[in-house]
């Protein structure tokens, strides 16, 4: 579902109303979880967003988004949870359990075979066709995927576990994940009654094949029972240091310090970090879960990962609102639902002495790693689509109404079209006759007792303006996609508001690839200005970025010179300060 680039269509916050017919749909579809998980995934207060998006293959699908990251989204009426919400809830669906080296079959859109399962000591769960599972890997009960059983546990084991078990809807890696914070799976210790020598059900008899687990093609991969006895093999002693381990802390040798305490000193590290180092006052007001996904997460050390509900705060607001106790920032609730840090004292004792760590060889060579994979624009090609009343021009050359042709196809129809129909004047090569169809499809009623020839490039002109426009964009790596309607460049305008201050809009970046939130988060470090993503006045569906200030100037390096854009697609360059500064 969402192994290929989808097309953001909305972003919006979610309402009061809204958030408690969420809670009771959730409620509904996933009865395991109590009052206190329902709070958790949807919260009363803090930021909650509903993404409306189409998946690469047309699927209309709502995402919900709290604290930064997709936790739920809705295909055809039925809710599904991510990932991200399988790690915090790992016993919300039965899981079944598959080798490490299928993963990557997954993530590229495979669906999960049943020779690919591997069967724990009590038996397989127990699901019907259709019931919602979740797929792990041996060694550890974090999900990774998600998908439809398509037959009960009785006919799998009737099989022999043969034929394909699972549709996979979402996995971790896929563009759903990437759509959050990108964090990795945490590891969660397998069941206290499976025993560590049973764990991923290793025989010893042989090597495992599972060179069917997945639908398509795919390489033989066999892993050497001994082999993965090992790798799946914990010792008490790996189990007992296993929660501390899950984030990439290391245990106190003393073991003065739990696994909670210790997220709490990775939250207020990542807190005065990003405080001190990150955010100006021209920042503010700043949303707390902007202040969360682009400056917190970003100062997490390399190899740790911060997750707020494994801390004593559980929440962000409850923490934030802790910080507001220690006189250190403001947060106030700006719009009903959403709250911003509105003010920080960076004169506060616990700002000033806080000491920035170094960056880590580490994290440096992963922050290189990342350069080096540049965002690559898409191709444009403008497209012709045949509407009803001309399907009697193209119907002999093999098309049909809604069929998308080039301008040189398009050409080279009408042409030929001509000479089979003995269309061209004998007397001057440059005509071209009007016949009954010509007539019907080129000519206005009054023109068609009047025009009896053509030239050529004005058949063709004509031709061209009464089909309907289309075009094909491909991405980078991705399979072309046709879309009707002219191309939407990116519209960059001027609005003046209160106070006569200036603010640059930036709208239709979605069409060539680009995630608004990212380039708002761009502009606004360079810029040194308040940048947000709010809804198109007067549109349903449309974003647009809004920083203040003149801004095009930065936004033509960015476009033209790092994104390499075209610059035939951009318009409203020509609106920068003329001296290059900011205004």
């Amino acid at each position: 579902m969402f192994a290929k680039a989808f097309r953001v269509k909305s972003n919006t916050a979610v309402k009061g109303s809204d958030r408690r017919k969420l809670r009771a749909d959730v409620a509904a579809a996933f009865p395991a979880f109590g009052p206190e998980q329902l709070s958790e995934l949807v919260p009363g207060k803090d930021e909650l967003n509903i993404v409306k998006l189409y998946a690469h293959k047309g699927d209309a699908v709502t995402v919900y988004v709290s604290g930064g990251n997709p936790v739920l989204f809705e295909l055809k009426g039925t809710l599904y949870p991510t990932v991200y919400t399988l790690w915090s809830y790992p016993d919300l669906l039965p899981a079944f359990t598959t080798w490490p080296p299928v993963l990557e079959k997954l993530v590229g859109g495979a669906d999960l075979m049943l020779p690919g399962l591997t069967m724990p000591p009590g038996g397989l769960p127990q699901v019907q066709q259709g019931d919602l599972c979740a797929i792990t890997l041996v060694g550890n009960r974090a999900p990774v995927a998600i998908g439809v059983a398509t037959m009960s546990t009785a006919e799998m084991l009737a099989s022999g576990l043969k034929g394909r078990g699972f549709t996979v809807l979402h996995t971790y890696l896929d563009h759903l994940w990437q759509f959050g914070d990108k964090s990795s799976p945490p590891s969660i210790a397998l069941l206290d009654q499976d025993p560590p020598e049973c764990r991923g059900n290793v025989k010893e008899e042989g090597p495992v094949q599972v060179d069917s687990v997945l639908q398509g093609d795919m390489e033989c991969l066999t892993l050497q029972g001994d082999e993965e006895s090992s790798m799946a093999h914990k010792t008490p002693s790996s189990e007992a240091t296993e929660e501390l381990t899950e984030a990439g802390m290391d245990q106190d040798p003393a073991g003065s310090k739990t696994f909670q305490e210790q997220m709490d000193e990775l939250l207020l590290r990542c807190f005065f970090h990003a405080l001190k180092c990150r955010v100006t006052k021209a920042d503010l007001p700043l949303l707390t879960s902007t202040f969360l996904g682009s400056h917190m997460f970003s100062c997490c050390p390399e190899g740790q990962q911060l997750d707020i509900k494994k801390s004593s705060y559980k929440k962000l607001s409850k923490f934030l609102h802790h910080m507001m106790k220690e006189q250190i920032v403001q947060v106030k609730e700006l719009s009903k639902g959403v709250e911003s840090i509105v003010a920080v004292d960076w004169k506060h004792p616990s700002i000033t002495s806080f000491v920035v760590p170094d960056p880590s060889l580490t994290a440096q060579s992963v922050q290189q790693d990342t350069k080096e994979k540049p965002y690559h624009p898409p191709v444009l090609e403008s497209l012709y689509c045949i509407p009803a009343n001309m399907t009697s021009l193209f119907q002999a050359s093999g098309h049909k109404k809604g069929s998308t042709l080039s301008c040189s196809e398009v050409r080279a129809i009408i042409i030929d079209y001509a000479k089979k129909n003995n269309l061209v004047d004998a007397d001057n090569k440059n005509l071209v006759k009007m016949d009954p169809i010509l007539c019907d499809c080129i000519l206005e009623k009054a023109e068609q007792h009047t025009i009896l020839r053509l030239p050529w490039d004005k058949l063709i002109e004509r031709c061209l303006q009464r089909l309907k426009p289309a075009y094909q964009v491909t991405f980078y790596g991705q399979e072309p996609i046709v879309k009707k309607g002219k191309i939407c460049p990116i519209d960059i305008t001027l609005a003046q508001r209160a106070c006569n201050k200036k603010v640059t809009l930036i709208r239709n970046l979605e069409v060539f690839g680009l995630d608004p939130y990212s380039v708002a988060a761009i502009l606004q470090q360079r810029g040194q200005a308040s940048a947000t993503v709010t809804p198109v006045p007067g549109t349903k569906d449309a974003i647009q970025v809004q920083i203040q200030g003149n801004q095009i100037t930065h936004l033509s390096q960015l476009l033209l010179e790092e994104y390499n854009i075209p610059r035939k697609y951009i318009q409203g360059l020509e609106k920068a300060p003329k001296t290059g500064k900011k205004k």
